[in-house]
């Protein structure tokens, strides 16, 4: 009995490290057929950069390595880094199966933009702090710059939208009437796609 209890846990392992060999090739298969590009800048304005690829909100720069590389199926696809006060840095490049490619990133400053001389403060305490900020549909810096010790953002008073979004999260969206000076928080964590979103309303001080 103990003999047969041995061989069928010798096959089943045997059978658990074939089918691990397999996952593994056509892991190591997928990748050969993916190409990645790294995005890299000199200063922090580039390094907290929003990227988007092909319109699609990937996460800030910095980030962008590891496990979350970026890996993209080969053909063209358009970049694209955003900053709040700063020209939109937009490429088009042809990614080729298996090859990286490295794209410096500069952003440089909007002469148009500027601060107004009144604001209200928004502080965020949203999960994931990685997430996108946006302000009446234009994307202003991820929440992790938002929030803590001495981090706030600060826009003009009056009727604004606010939008919090990642990929595979619901976004969160609230629009608050600001006066100015006025300070506000907005706390909340985003839900998986998969599951229900409850009502999380801002918070006013």
């Amino acid at each position: 009995m103990r003999a047969q209890f041995a061989k069928r846990l010798l096959n089943h392992v045997l059978l658990l490290c074939l089918l691990l060999s397999f996952a593994g090739k056509v892991y190591a298969q997928s990748n050969e057929v993916l190409g990645e590009v790294e995005l890299t800048g000199a200063t922090n304005v580039e390094k907290t950069s929003g990227v988007w690829v092909d319109g699609q909100y990937l996460g800030y720069l910095k980030e962008l390595k590891g496990s979350k590389k970026i890996l993209l199926l080969p053909g063209q696809h358009e970049i694209a880094v955003r900053q709040d006060g700063y020209h939109e840095f937009t490429q088009t490049i042809t990614v080729r199966p298996g090859e990286k490619q490295i794209i410096s990133v500069k952003m440089v400053r909007d002469p148009s933009f500027r601060m107004p001389s009144v604001v209200s403060e928004i502080k965020l305490a949203v999960t994931p702090d990685r997430a996108a900020v946006f302000v009446d549909g234009q994307f202003v810096g991820h929440v992790g710059e938002f929030g803590g010790v001495g981090k706030s953002l600060l826009i003009a008073p009056g009727h604004r939208k606010i939008t919090v979004s990642l990929p595979g999260y619901q976004s969160f969206s609230t629009e608050v009437d600001l006066a100015p000076n006025q300070k506000f928080q907005i706390k909340t964590d985003l839900m998986k796609e998969s599951t229900v979103q409850p009502s999380s309303p801002a918070r006013q001080q």
